[in-house]
């Protein structure tokens, strides 16, 4: 059982320093595990780099006529990109996370074609007809409903790569986060993420609203996705798998065989299955699926309250959102969490970093460096941080109706301080990612507006909007309004 919990003193010292000893992190116990699943799944599912995922990018964002509007009374951003209609609208897929190329390599390229201006966003999977209810075992749809349904299946997260190609055009395609298990047919197979993932197969008893993703680094080949509870997960660039590796959309493709030597194939056109089963691989209709292969757990005990806003000050935080930067040698990862004070729990939330590479290690520790310090924001709200060098940007959700802030701060004697005005950002800011060639600060917007009626939403029908301001965007100030007074 947790120790009580251990509060702050008082609110008085926003900005000050933080025990870092909270954020060591301990490699996965699984992570042994983990590697010997995925090298068994590699041997049955083709691969498919990065630069052939990009190349059949099979959606569009509009960059020259982007009419909706998560800024409202804001300044417009450098850059406003819109979403194909059902993922600005979708109640389901929820954006969060932002990362991109220029975190991935020194150069801003990445993989055999040497690709340019890639970002990719991470969305959870938030939402289905039953889910939270009380009405069958699984707390969710019942048998039928989960076999007819494709938004009654919990499929964890997807990680969309966007790319500006050379003519102009901006393509991006979804890749489901998938995690390995042994079925009970001794198969290998995977499912969406959870988090309970100590047993031999997902529990369905356990099922939850999938890992939320709040943050994510592309560092090398590897992606760390913040798991708010527990630390980071890493996902393998290098080893995405491709159910329909003749591209024709059709699936049946013949895919490999496991120990029991039985030849198997893909179907990409059902939406309700995921794994192997009666040796056919499905994949919720995603074509690739990018499998975890470690975790890094919180050493300290987790004090904060389950599912809810309020922080303690001390002991393991919250991973809310992750951010590189790469001003720094060595290279650090950053995590913060999302807080709202209340009495007795008057933490903003805290900030600290590691350095990226020794997260590449997959045992041992890995303790925080650098920086550790609580946000100076007293009312908290930080959906994502980036620093730069003694630079800290914090960008600040403030509800549904009204435009976010994205607060300036600066280091100065181990202290965070203010450096500037805050600078009105979009409704729903999200998690921060810095492209250094192009000198933007990338986020997403994450509401899409609830729903007239939304429990009489038919399968695939977008919300309508009840917000002034509402659906999502890809947007990225300028450093010149970052410099702006």
């Amino acid at each position: 059982m947790p120790d009580a919990p251990r509060l702050m003193a008082s609110a008085a010292d926003p900005g000050g320093a933080a025990d870092p000893s909270g954020f060591t992190l301990q490699a996965g116990a699984m992570n042994g595990t983990t590697a010997d699943r995925v090298a068994r799944l590699d041997g049955v599912l083709p691969k498919s780099g990065v630069s052939k995922l990009l190349s059949e990018a099979n959606r569009d964002i509009n960059t020259s006529s982007c009419a909706r509007d998560p800024f409202g009374s804001a300044p417009p951003p450098a850059l406003k990109w819109c979403l194909e209609i059902d993922d600005s609208t979708s109640r389901e897929w929820i954006p969060q996370a932002m990362t991109g190329v220029s975190d991935a390599a020194d150069s801003e390229q990445y993989g055999v074609g040497n690709d340019t201006n890639i970002q990719l966003y991470a969305s959870y999977d938030n939402w289905d007809p039953g889910r939270d209810s009380n009405d069958n075992e699984v707390g969710d749809c019942n048998p039928d409903e989960l076999e007819a349904n494709d938004a009654c299946n919990q499929k964890g997260v997807r990680i969309s790569f966007v790319q500006r190609r050379a003519d102009g055009t901006v393509k991006y395609r979804h890749v489901l986060l998938g995690w390995a298990y042994v079925n009970n047919s001794q198969h290998i197979s995977f499912d969406g993420v959870h988090s309970a993932e100590g047993s031999t197969a997902p529990d369905p008893k356990n099922m939850q609203n999938g890992l939320h993703a709040g943050g994510m680094v592309w560092y090398g080949h590897y992606l760390y996705v913040a798991d708010t509870r527990n630390g980071i997960r890493i996902f393998d660039m290098e080893k995405i798998m491709d159910l329909d590796p003749n591209g024709d959309g059709k699936g049946g493709d013949a895919m490999g065989a496991d120990t029991d030597g039985v030849q198997t194939t893909s179907d990409i056109d059902d939406k309700t299955k995921v794994g192997r089963q009666n040796n056919v691989w499905y994949s919720f209709g995603y074509r690739y699926v990018m499998p975890q292969v470690a975790a890094w757990k919180f050493k300290a005990p987790q004090d904060n309250p389950l599912g809810e806003f309020k922080c303690v000050d001390a002991g393991a935080p919250k991973a809310s959102y992750l951010s590189l930067d790469r001003s720094t040698t060595p290279d650090r990862l950053l995590m913060g969490e999302y807080c709202r004070p209340e009495s007795g729990f008057m933490s903003p939330g805290r900030i600290a970093s590691y350095p990226v590479k020794s997260l590449e290690n997959r045992s041992g520790e890995v303790a925080a460096e650098g920086w550790a310090n609580f946000l100076p924001m007293t009312d908290g709200g930080a959906q994502g941080a980036l620093a730069m060098g003694d630079k800290l940007y914090v960008n600040q959700s403030n509800g549904h109706n009204d435009p976010g802030n994205l607060l300036r701060y600066r280091w100065s004697s181990g202290a965070l301080v203010s450096n500037g005005s805050a600078i009105k950002t979009a409704t729903g800011a999200e998690d921060l990612y810095w492209e250094r060639g192009a000198q933007r600060l990338w986020s997403v917007s994450e509401h899409y507006g609830p729903a007239v009626n939304a429990d009489a939403l038919e399968d695939g029908q977008s919300a309508k909007c009840l917000y002034l301001v509402c659906e999502r965007v890809l947007y990225a100030h300028s450093k010149a309004q970052l410099d702006a007074p």
